[in-house]
């Protein structure tokens, strides 16, 4: 594929600062950083290109905090300029990176989300007996900036560019040359990249069915032996190309039990919340519950994180423990149906109705 040049240039534009101005926005206009950016728009505009032009951005201003649900992770939150800074950045480079993606890569991706991974798992499901569902071991704190760049560069030829990428990856790291922040747009994309050239290898060589969504990724087969044949060869190949390595943690099964991903239990023959997150949603519940006795959170609040919730079993079958959720709070018309979208309704003595999923 011949490699993109002459990119820089467009990143530096107004018109696409401007852009990624509203894109970092989104959601959070009433925060006292978008606030002050928002009045002071255009010194903050011409900073940030006179600092890409003359390539001296401050950078790595990260704000660190941790989140446990469903597991233990470390989320790194750039400053609001970097973050206009990253989606001008991939306004630009989103493009040139998605022309590497294969078609069952399914995270970062314009329309390509965790649902259709899921309906893809579930087609291949039914048309393989087993599966191999592998990940890759602390994927984030292993990826190589080196061995990155290099990936970058067979695709970018503006140096100008690669540089920047350079600059941003040495903002972080958790071990010398390696890791790169979790909760930043072009990490998120920088991984899902990384990837990239393991799925032609799987897709070209293997030549098997498969899905990869970020770095939880499944293999289909006719055959267990197959699959457990070519366990050392993925491991063999992540090590020698990408510096990484699987995790322990290894499923092969045969198709028709199911297998649990990305929070679900897929079939063949469908999709279930997997046991985790049903009991994640209801602590939850619980936690809910407790806050708007001790006042400590409004009813509004609470119609949107039951909402949130919900929208998490729309893609299974769950319309009974979707019931369940909402009988656990007041307002929850008896005779409604979860799957009626929008519905309201206006309980007697509440001041706010309550927005069924």
């Amino acid at each position: 594929m011949k490699r993109a040049g002459r990119l820089f240039g467009q990143i530096a534009t107004h018109e696409n600062m401007a852009e990624a101005f509203w894109k970092a926005a989104k959601g959070k206009h009433l925060r006292p950083e978008v606030i002050s950016f928002r009045q002071n728009f255009k010194a903050e505009i011409h900073a940030l290109n006179s600092g890409l032009i003359a390539e001296n951005l401050d950078l790595g201003n990260y704000h660190f905090f941790d989140i446990y649900d469903p597991k233990p992770r470390r989320i790194c939150a750039a400053s609001f300029r970097e973050r206009v800074l990253h989606h001008a950045v991939m306004n630009v480079c989103e493009p040139v990176l998605e022309r590497c993606s294969i078609f069952d890569s399914y995270a970062c991706r314009k329309g390509r989300g965790s649902h259709k991974a899921l309906e893809r798992v579930q087609y291949y499901l039914g048309k393989n007996p087993w599966f191999l569902k592998l990940d890759i071991h602390k994927y984030f704190d292993s990826i190589d900036h080196d061995i990155a760049l290099g990936l970058l560069s067979r695709k970018i030829k503006d140096k100008k560019l690669l540089r920047l990428f350079r600059s941003i990856l040495s903002t972080y790291h958790t071990a010398p040359g390696k890791g790169i922040p979790i909760g930043n747009l072009i990490s998120q994309h920088l991984a899902n990249f990384y990837l990239s050239c393991f799925d032609h290898w799987v897709k070209e060589n293997l030549r098997l069915h498969y899905v990869r969504y970020m770095d939880d990724f499944i293999l289909f087969s006719q055959s267990r032996h197959k699959l457990k044949k070519i366990l050392a060869q993925v491991q063999s190949w992540l090590d020698a190309h990408l510096a990484l390595h699987l995790h322990q943690n290894r499923q092969l099964n045969k198709s028709r039990y199911g297998v649990v991903y990305l929070g679900y239990r897929v079939y063949p023959w469908g999709i279930r919340l997997s046991s985790a997150t049903r009991s994640r949603l209801i602590r939850r519940c619980r936690q809910y519950e407790k806050s708007l006795a001790q006042h400590t959170m409004s009813e509004k609040e609470l119609i949107c994180r039951i909402q949130a919730l919900t929208a998490v079993t729309r893609t299974a079958r769950a319309k009974g423990f979707r019931q369940t959720l909402f009988n656990r709070f007041k307002g929850v018309s008896k005779g409604h149906e979860p799957g009626d979208p929008g519905r309201c309704v206006q309980q007697p003595g509440r001041e706010l109705p309550v927005c069924l999923p």
